[in-house]
């Protein structure tokens, strides 16, 4: 059931929430030891009822019901939740690392989710993986850093949950896992209450089984949203040709044309367009930029070098990159991204492009728990803030999830996501493996 028949159901009281929740707690029993998506919780169902029969008291009747009325929803472990621990994947003292609720989830509770649970992070939010396993095989990432998140809507743990997405951990562990992965224009989710990796890059995202179910929750959380703003018209796709595409698998590129041939059989009209010939530099600056903002941000937070002997190895190399850093490599580095912003969207004016494609990750989820996969074919698109996000577009051989990725306009999320459900209906249980 998609998260807007099932909120629908829950609100109208066709399925009560408590029968709901015992349904969660069954697929919990079946799935969540051997997915370890969530950070563990004793007596996690219990409290849920406890909050369940508050929730049912203040809304009693379907009118009085809001939007997500008994949705349970995962959050990522470096969202501050009232009532929660904040660890963030990470062996620092927890008393350290507390805040305020995120006002994402605030706006969550009152459009009357319930929180699930904590979901499994790589150190924060970085590239040191947590134990979460790939639900189609164990044996495989579920991809990074929003981990947890991914991996609990894919087994069906969870129809809801929050991520975050820096470089590509959104899209990225979305395409790894098959489900739908959107990360909004930067800015358009409060960043507030949750910590930070770069500030610069950092954008909050959401993982749902469908394009209807994050737009859902993105009329929730993002600001000034407005009901579907849709042209007509099909719109037009640009596929960013050069060195960035390039980075694809064969076997990925494979596909990716063969979804591009779909879409173009069923109307769509492509535009080929070079951009981004200086790929290698633009994937240079972002982790310049990364570093720089994690070191300061440890740095400020007194955490760094405090704890140092307690982080990953791989977050240590990150904070000890960026320590070396200067101001004025930052202020550079920092301008040239706004440079490529504006350059790309000059790009898509010149060619009235409305939607990039790309593959969303190089290939499929690489096997081994070490590492969370490459997230280079989301990096310029988390780099510029505009909106992305990942459909499930077919498997492997080996049954694997591929994912398409979509790229809208700067603010446009709106439409990107009206025309993302297009896009899903055409490409849906694309059977054919390359």
């Amino acid at each position: 059931m998609s998260l807007p028949a099932l909120a629908q159901t829950l609100r109208m009281g066709e399925l009560s929430v408590a029968d709901y929740l015992t349904h969660l707690e069954a697929q919990f029993r079946a799935r969540e030891s051997s997915v370890l998506a969530f950070v563990p919780e004793e007596n996690r169902f219990e409290r849920l009822r406890r909050e369940t029969n508050e929730l049912v008291t203040r809304h009693p009747t379907p009118d009085t019901r809001p939007p997500l009325f008994g949705v349970s929803v995962g959050v990522k472990d470096i969202f501050h939740v009232t009532g929660f621990t904040t660890h963030a994947g990470s062996n620092l003292p927890p008393e350290v690392l507390q805040g305020v609720e995120a006002e994402c989830v605030t706006a969550l509770k009152n459009a009357g989710a319930l929180i699930l649970g904590k979901t499994v992070t790589t150190e924060f939010a970085y590239f040191g993986p947590g134990p979460t396993r790939n639900p189609h095989n164990p044996e495989h990432t579920p991809g990074g850093s929003s981990s947890g998140s991914a991996a609990a809507v894919a087994a069906g743990l969870a129809p809801l949950t929050l991520g975050t997405q820096t470089i590509g951990s959104v899209v990225r562990p979305a395409s790894f896992c098959g489900v739908v992965g959107f990360k909004p224009t930067s800015e358009r989710i409060s960043r507030a209450g949750v910590i930070p990796l770069s500030p610069s890059f950092d954008h909050i995202g959401m993982f749902a089984a469908d394009v209807a179910g994050v737009a859902l929750a993105a009329s929730v959380v993002c600001q000034d949203w407005k009901a579907e703003s849709k042209d007509s018209q099909k719109p037009i796709l640009g596929i960013p040709d050069g060195p960035y595409l390039a980075r694809a698998s064969d076997e990925m590129l494979a596909h990716f044309r063969a979804l591009c041939q779909r879409l173009a059989t069923a109307g769509y009209t492509f535009k080929t367009v070079p951009v981004m010939p200086d790929f290698a530099d633009i994937r240079e600056r972002h982790y310049l930029i990364t570093a720089a903002d994690a070191y300061r941000v440890h740095a400020q937070a007194d955490w760094f070098p405090r704890f140092r002997e307690v982080y990953h190895p791989k977050t240590l190399e990150l904070l000890e990159r960026g320590q070396s850093v200067s101001e004025g490599q930052l202020t550079q580095a920092l301008g040239d991204r706004e440079k490529l912003c504006d350059e790309l969207k000059r790009t898509m004016d010149e060619h009235t492009i409305d939607l990039w494609l790309a593959p969303s990750a190089p290939g499929p989820a690489p096997r081994g728990l070490d590492s969370t996969g490459d997230p280079l074919m989301n990096l310029p698109w988390s780099q510029v803030g505009f909106p992305a996000l990942n459909l499930p577009s077919g498997r492997d051989a080996e049954g694997l999830p591929l994912g398409l990725q979509l790229v809208g306009r700067w603010n446009k999320d709106e439409m990107l996501l009206g025309w993302a459900a297009e896009v899903e209906r055409v490409i849906g249980n694309l059977a054919t493996r390359h």
